[in-house]
């Protein structure tokens, strides 16, 4: 089969507006999105593109300009691909492998996880994704509950759920990140995550004892408040999708709604931090 890749170039490159946009450009077809040096590649089937479609993509944030160009792909192995220019296989701590189904398995990995490469950013190849899942391997989740708030692909509770978690519920706003998540969950024998499609009005009578929280700041500042409302006493609490800068503000929220600081961990100027909810 092939394909249309369309570079999308941002001007400053603003990762909520790239979210943003794929999520425009996946409703309309695109399949495929890799991060790029100035914002990112999307792909399409050839018989699905029609240029036009991009006259309908617009930079949802104000002062940042998207600019298209676009080229024929060849007809080829499309794992062969992703496997060659856009999705290597990435190991956290040596103890976690993110791969492709098309990649070889390495055994004296423990933790295996496949993953659809659809959507780059919730590989593991990038900062935010890879600073939670380090924050994940520290932790004694044995028979615990978490939720994972934007799951994206998922990566995040699936690693969660081979960490003996007893149950996991991922939310995502996105109905392409959902079908992803759920492509996912499956292909990794997971049954014991709930992937559902929405944001934190989804939020009802259960309670956990981890969440995990990798979204941008804005969002995070307005569902902190959320979160305090359905996480167990001492329960952990895991943010990223923010800058170094942010941090402050972050905390200061979390302080508001009950929340101490535990630590953070920093990587390309994007931070993951930890805190715990007091026992009052």
């Amino acid at each position: 089969m092939k394909y249309i890749k369309v570079a999308v170039e941002l001007s400053p490159k603003n990762e909520i507006a790239s979210d943003l946009i794929i999520a425009q450009m996946g409703d309309l077809g695109f399949e495929s999105f890799a991060e790029s040096d100035n914002g990112f590649d999307a792909f399409i089937p050839s018989s699905l593109y029609n240029e036009s479609l991009l006259q309908n993509i617009y930079s949802p944030i104000e002062g940042v300009q998207v600019a298209f160009k676009y080229e024929e792909i060849p007809d080829e192995n499309w794992n062969k691909v992703w496997e060659e220019n856009y999705f290597s296989p990435i190991i956290i701590g040596n103890e976690v492998i993110i791969r492709g189904p098309f990649h070889d398995k390495q055994e004296a990995i423990k933790y295996d996880i496949l993953i659809e490469p659809k959507m780059s950013f919730g590989t593991g190849h990038h900062s935010t994704t890879s600073l939670m899942l380090q924050f994940i391997l520290e932790q004694n989740l044995e028979g615990k509950t978490v939720l994972d708030m934007g799951c994206g692909t998922g990566v995040l509770g699936i690693l969660c759920s081979k960490r003996q978690a007893s149950s996991i519920t991922g939310i995502d706003i996105d109905e392409w990140a959902y079908n992803n998540a759920v492509e996912n969950i499956t292909l990794n024998n997971v049954t014991n995550m709930t992937i559902m499609q929405g944001d934190a009005s989804l939020l009802g009578q259960s309670t956990y004892d981890i969440i995990l929280a990798n979204i941008n700041r804005n969002i995070l500042l307005n569902d902190i408040q959320h979160y305090s409302q359905v996480l167990n006493t001492n329960g952990l609490l895991f943010l990223s999708g923010f800058y170094t800068e942010d941090l402050p503000i972050i905390t200061e929220e979390t302080k508001k709604h009950g929340f101490s600081f535990l630590s953070s961990k920093t990587d390309n100027n994007w931070v993951a931090a930890a805190y715990k909810k007091a026992d009052v």
